[in-house]
């Protein structure tokens, strides 16, 4: 692997998908008030040449995180360099990266949760005072030399706002969730996206991909791709409401957007554990998926929908969850019969 920094091509996957991604404010379609908030604090930067505030994004994964942090670059007209927390392995990894920067950069760093104590360190004098502490040799003659950086801008992403230690959580001037999209959001995505393809799709087959794809831009797009596909080789390439509803059930995708890991979840809870409550790691091994994978990639989407509810014994299934199961409801025992 080369060096310890990524292009978001790197982080997100190469090919067609990257030319989907918006490339301004203006393309960016949906949360509207983190881009309002976003526009003001990058113009005033931007008009006293300063870095922008460190910024955190959190939300469910896929929701444009770091599309957003390229365009605020963009925006600004600064450099941009893109890692990830699992990669930097080392502290020396980190200061590679900030060492290289210019001034008023912006380096995102996706899964910022993940980075190593000894790596989050380093971080601390970098984002409060501009500089870093390198250590130099070891034992009792071991000693540290402090190191300017030019100034720069931290943008961090995380899906667990929870795994943050409060020293890196308390350093960013900015904290910005992204929330699930409108059907209406990402039926308009999925038309630009369309468009770019070159893909003719009609609107209500737009909006039915819109409904199934979890309020989520990348789940969109690659429901747009597939449905491309089948629309290519059981059709005249057109994507119509028809093609769409046929490519959908192929795929396994119902008409809440749920999948068949999402459905084996609510499945799982309700004939394994008579509904719950019960610990993710008992519905982790039931079903053979990780527990993290559970909770920051199935779970949001679910308690959204409400068809999941978590408490402080655990994951229960709710009555809409049995209503889409097409199972018969029975209300939690919570109390003792009388006699």
């Amino acid at each position: 692997m080369r060096a310890k920094e990524e292009t978001e091509e790197d982080l997100e996957g190469r090919g067609s998908l990257s030319s989907l991604r918006p490339h301004t404010f203006q393309e960016y379609i949906g949360q509207e008030k983190v881009k309002e908030n976003l526009l003001i604090a990058c113009r005033a930067a931007a008009s006293r040449g300063e870095p922008l505030d460190h910024l955190l994004f959190h939300g469910p994964p896929g929701l444009g995180k770091t599309s957003l942090s390229r365009i605020i670059a963009s925006e600004i007209g600064v450099g941009f360099k893109a890692t990830s927390g699992p990669i930097i392995e080392k502290p020396g990894d980190l200061a590679a990266i900030l060492t290289s920067l210019n001034h008023r950069d912006i380096l995102f760093i996706d899964e910022i949760h993940r980075l190593p104590r000894a790596v989050e360190e380093v971080l601390y004098p970098a984002m409060e005072d501009f500089h870093i502490d390198i250590m130099i040799g070891s034992g009792p003659g071991a000693r540290t030399i402090q190191v300017d950086i030019r100034p720069f801008t931290l943008i961090g992403a995380t899906t667990r706002t929870g795994l943050l230690t409060s020293p890196l959580r308390d350093r960013f001037g900015m904290v910005m969730r992204l929330n699930f999209y409108s059907p209406k959001e990402i039926e308009a995505i999925v038309l630009r996206s369309a468009g770019i393809m070159g893909v003719v799709i009609e609107d209500d087959a737009a909006l039915e991909i819109a409904t199934r794809s979890r309020g989520t831009p990348r789940i969109a797009n690659r429901l747009l791709r597939r449905v491309r596909d089948f629309a290519e080789q059981k059709g005249d390439g057109k994507i119509n409401l028809h093609i769409t509803r046929e490519a959908l059930a192929l795929l396994d995708i119902d008409e809440a957007g749920l999948d068949g890991m999402d459905r084996l979840i609510l499945e799982t809870i309700i004939t394994k554990f008579n509904g719950g409550p019960v610990g993710v790691e008992a519905i982790a091994a039931s079903i053979g998926e990780e527990k993290d994978t559970i909770e920051e990639v199935y779970e949001p989407f679910l308690l959204q929908e409400g068809l999941l509810v978590r408490t402080r014994r655990g994951r229960e299934a709710t009555e809409a969850a049995y209503k889409h199961l097409g199972i018969k409801y029975t209300p939690p025992q919570t109390t003792l019969p009388l006699r």
